[in-house]
């Protein structure tokens, strides 16, 4: 199994110093036929690519998460011979019902083009609930956001990697991950650097501290990669958590790059 970083900005834009390249908005491709998220680093893939994926797993309903999504149907509908699958919280499938698909901001995709072959199917996936695809599993983790909330583990039986989804303090997430054979790499969140952890806590993210705290007696083994750096604060975010998590494995995590899990 294989997982490719399409985006994993916490904003459109970058920095002109930054140590690192974020793409887009958080997406990530495993294999070839799931997608976690569906933010604008969805924009890298080409047609074929995007006719390929058949299911998508969304952390929150969010628009830096979600903005491709609409788009992507749309775009590809003619190439598949069956409705894309999107799996979130009941929370966040009502959200898009009534946000996104409601033929106002998009055509309501889950009737046409027709209710007996629409173009997205919706199914709900809740926190500790697991979804089994071809030796793959998928197993939705806790979150706390201002909006209904989850991570994903992703494993292939023998290795595993977990990815938090935008979230601030919360160490259920951390026993849960804690707990998952064959941990391989943690994408984590860390939206704003210390100055800001009034911020921090208004949005409900993480910040170095914040992750600090949840850390502490927790024994991180696996690689920490650290995900929705907001562009002016990139090297600064990391700079405190090298300072706040010492002997920890860190590092940013790259658009584009591709990470196995044998």
């Amino acid at each position: 199994m294989k997982v490719r970083v399409l985006g994993c900005s916490g904003a459109i834009g970058s920095s002109p110093d930054a140590a690192h390249d974020p793409g887009g908005t958080t997406a990530l491709l495993v294999d070839d036929d799931i997608m976690i998220d569906a933010g604008t680093g969805v924009a890298v893939l080409s047609d074929d690519e995007l006719a390929r994926i058949d299911h998508v797993f969304l952390t929150h309903s969010h628009l830096d998460h979600i903005a491709y999504l609409p788009l992507m149907i749309d775009a590809v509908g003619d190439a598949r011979d069956a409705p894309l699958t999107v799996h979130a919280s009941r929370a966040t499938l009502d959200i898009l019902r009534a946000h996104i698909f409601n033929n106002l901001i998009w055509p309501d995709f889950t009737r046409i083009p027709s209710p007996d072959a629409p173009g997205v199917r919706f199914e709900a996936l809740e926190v500790g609930e697991c979804f089994a695809l071809n030796g793959r599993v998928v197993t939705a983790l806790p979150a706390r956001h201002t909006v209904p909330s989850m991570g994903f583990a992703v494993s292939s039986g023998q290795a595993c990697l977990a990815f938090s989804g935008d979230t601030t303090t919360n160490p259920k997430f951390w026993a849960a991950v804690s707990a998952l054979p064959g941990l391989r790499h943690v994408i984590v969140e860390t939206a704003f650097p210390d100055t800001q952890i009034a911020l921090a806590h208004a949005a409900q993210h993480y910040c170095p501290r914040l992750i600090a705290d949840d850390l502490s007696g927790v024994g991180m083994k696996a690689e920490l990669l650290i995900s929705h750096l907001k562009p002016p604060y990139g090297a600064q975010i990391l700079d405190e958590l090298r300072a706040a998590l010492p002997g920890v494995n860190l590092r940013a995590l790259q658009a584009g790059e591709v990470l196995m899990l044998l």
